[in-house]
């Protein structure tokens, strides 16, 4: 697959930068699910890119298309630089991270803290526009510590926007500087969804894509009637099939939704022609265990693939033998789960812009 037409690139379903976990076997994982989705990398540092194994963090598959490389850095000409380099890897979007509230990235000054300086946020993406032909995007937060006011995430877009950054991928918390974890801050600050909702109604010229708490299928393309785009993170990839069911909600008649058991197939081919290449099998199959969740074959399963004494063989001979008393089971090999007519009709609704 070639890099996308930049003109039709969508944001109406993405999968969110997950630290440790959308590296780029997670992502061709999700491709297999999700054939619109824009599928984005975990933050990459622009030290890691100026300074480190440039090949390891940008390397990857041309199926992974459209992919956007989501980059962590407050110094606009290294950004601008490993935006170039992005570019020049053939990802098919940059994304300034702005919304990460880990004390390492506090003491690096960049993610959630830039929200304080949008001027500097500004001058980030103006560097990189100025140097790269494809999008410049930017994630964040509604706000940071007491500062939770609906006025401050609107000036912080308005002032970026006006740069040039027309999508803006919001997750509907604050972000708690001090006294949260990362994963508390996923999860403690309230929801406000109003406010970005609000952001689209301020600022309808922008892409507004929505962030944050989104787990079911209903709940989650709702969000269309208000917003431009949806991003899920954690729930596809704990309970996978959810990504299949929404590419397939929201893109009404374009693809059947694929059998579990056929996403798994193509993922054990994938293996093969990627322990040929030297990558060890436990290395793809960790992004598979939610595939099954729900299903009575989902202990099963995900035991298999997470024996550590069979991925040691390197062999997806011996694993799909392993998987041999499962691999028959109805809901491994019946018909693909399609949503609902209702949904259908819903999703069509959406998609054809009726508010």
């Amino acid at each position: 697959m070639e890099r996308t037409n930049l003109k039709h690139l969508t944001h109406r379903l993405s999968t969110a930068p997950m630290m440790d976990w959308s590296d780029r076997h997670c992502r061709y994982y999700f491709r297999q699910l999700a054939p619109h989705a824009v599928v984005y990398t975990e933050m990459v540092t622009t030290g890691a890119l100026m300074h480190g194994d440039i090949p390891r963090h940008l390397a990857f598959r041309n199926e992974e298309h459209p992919v956007a490389l989501q980059l962590g850095g407050s110094e606009p000409a290294d950004l601008a630089q490993c935006a170039k380099l992005g570019e020049s890897w053939g990802y098919d979007e940059i994304n300034l991270n702005c919304g990460c509230p880990s004390e390492r990235v506090q003491r690096g000054a960049f993610g959630a803290c830039l929200m304080a300086e949008p001027v500097l946020v500004a001058d980030c993406v103006k560097a990189m526009l100025d140097c790269v032909s494809i999008p410049v995007t930017v994630k964040h937060r509604l706000g940071i510590d007491h500062l939770d006011q609906y006025e401050f995430v609107r000036d912080f877009v308005g002032k970026v926007s006006d740069a040039g950054c027309r999508t803006f991928v919001v997750h509907a918390r604050n972000a708690i500087l001090k006294g949260l974890s990362p994963k508390d801050n996923r999860t403690v600050p309230p929801l406000k969804y109003d406010f970005v909702y609000r952001l689209k109604r301020d600022f309808p010229q922008l892409e507004i894509v929505i962030n944050g708490g989104l787990e079911a299928l209903t709940q989650t393309h709702q969000q269309l009637a208000f917003v431009d785009g949806v991003m899920l993170g954690r729930v596809v990839y704990h309970h996978s099939y959810v990504l299949a069911q929404l590419d397939a909600l929201l893109f009404p008649s374009l693809h059947p939704v694929p059998s579990r058991n056929a996403v798994l197939r193509d993922m054990l081919v994938y293996a093969e022609e990627e322990i040929a290449r030297g990558t060890p099998l436990r290395a793809m199959t960790r992004h598979w265990l939610g595939l099954f969740h729900g299903q009575p074959s989902a202990r099963g399963v995900r035991r298999v693939l997470s024996d550590h004494s069979l991925l040691a063989k390197n062999d997806v001979s011996a694993l799909r033998a392993a998987l041999g008393e499962y691999w028959e089971m109805e809901d491994m090999v019946g018909p693909s789960v399609q949503p609902s007519s209702r949904e259908q009709a819903e999703a069509v609704r959406l998609h054809q812009g009726i508010r």
